[in-house]
């Protein structure tokens, strides 16, 4: 056989051990970095559905694809690459920009907070006329992108710290394929959760009584669901806004409030005996969501009060 052919196989041969090693380096990378991302993920499909609920069926497929396609612009167009990029010439700007991402999830919460105990509406809801059904329902896309974007940001950013001895190219796949994974996750269940009840009508309708029961069930079930959903995501949007800034106060050099967070975690996960890490989480997780209330409201009543002085409505 020709020298140079040998030569070419051996070169084939290495490059193909090369992309064998990187594929693992990926795939390791994926599995590590989603793990640590998953608990964001159910704050994200609690928040989604409350953005859908309310509008005619033949519009709730169509609201969840278009902000599908915003959380994937999200993640892959604007976080990928300013994540690599800060990662690389400014790893010390993450935390605070991640900290204004909590502050506007502590703002949007706590606005919701207001609003249900009888405070001014934030924008236009579905209990007001709505005059122009397109619009209300792109601002409703929209608002559900904006949130959407901090949620990524925080998935995107604990998958990158998990991750940081990788090359870069192995963090750029890495991130692409967790950020794709989780968005399809997470929109696909928030699509189940929004069209169960028409599940129900359809297994209603059937003539077996086993389909029928199952249908009355879900038909019943679903709208409690959805309002429990709501109130999770209004809680979910305080405990991640607020964890986010106790995590930066920490890693800025001012742990007191962090430590504060966590001595009530392992205060109650000491004494629950085996409910102890979920009553530890669950006990971190209200502490976070006080702190984010009480920052949202301090944001909201700036808010509505530089808008009062500007002459501008609520």
């Amino acid at each position: 056989m020709p020298s140079g052919l040998v030569a070419l196989l051996d070169d084939i041969s290495v490059i193909a051990r090369a992309a064998s090693a990187s594929l693992d380096d990926v795939g390791a990378g994926v599995a590590k970095a989603g793990s640590k991302a998953a608990g964001v993920v159910i704050d994200d499909t609690a928040v989604t559905p409350s953005y859908v609920t309310g509008f005619t069926p033949d519009r709730e497929l169509p609201m969840i694809w278009k902000i599908t396609k915003g959380s994937l612009r999200n993640k892959l167009l604007i976080l990928l690459p300013l994540a690599l990029l800060l990662s690389a010439l400014l790893p010390l700007a993450i935390i605070p920009i991640l900290m204004l991402g909590g502050c506007y999830l502590s703002f949007e919460g706590a606005e919701k907070v207001l609003e249900k105990l009888g405070g001014a509406k934030h924008g236009e809801t579905l209990e007001d006329p709505v005059e122009d059904a397109v619009t209300f329902e792109n601002n409703r896309v929209s608002g559900a992108i904006r949130t959407d974007l901090i949620l990524s940001a925080e998935i995107m950013a604990i998958a990158l710290s998990q991750i940081e001895d990788a090359t870069l190219l192995t963090r750029a796949v890495a991130l692409a394929v967790v950020g794709v994974l989780i968005t399809v996750g997470v929109y696909g269940a928030v699509a189940l959760i929004v069209k169960m009840d028409d599940v129900g009508l359809h297994l209603a309708r059937k003539s077996g009584a086993a389909s029928q029961a199952v249908g009355r069930f879900l038909l019943k079930a679903m709208p409690v669901v959805l309002q429990v959903l709501g109130s999770v995501g209004t809680v979910a949007m305080l405990w991640v806004g607020g964890g986010i800034i106790l995590h930066g106060l920490e890693q800025l050099g001012l742990p007191q409030p962090a430590q504060a967070a966590h001595g009530i975690e392992h205060v109650l996960a000491a004494s629950t005996g085996a409910l102890g890490p979920v009553a530890g989480w669950l006990g971190y997780a209200l502490a976070s969501a006080l702190v984010g209330l009480v920052l949202g409201t301090v944001i909201a009543v700036l808010v509505h009060m530089i808008g009062a002085l500007r002459g501008k409505p609520h």
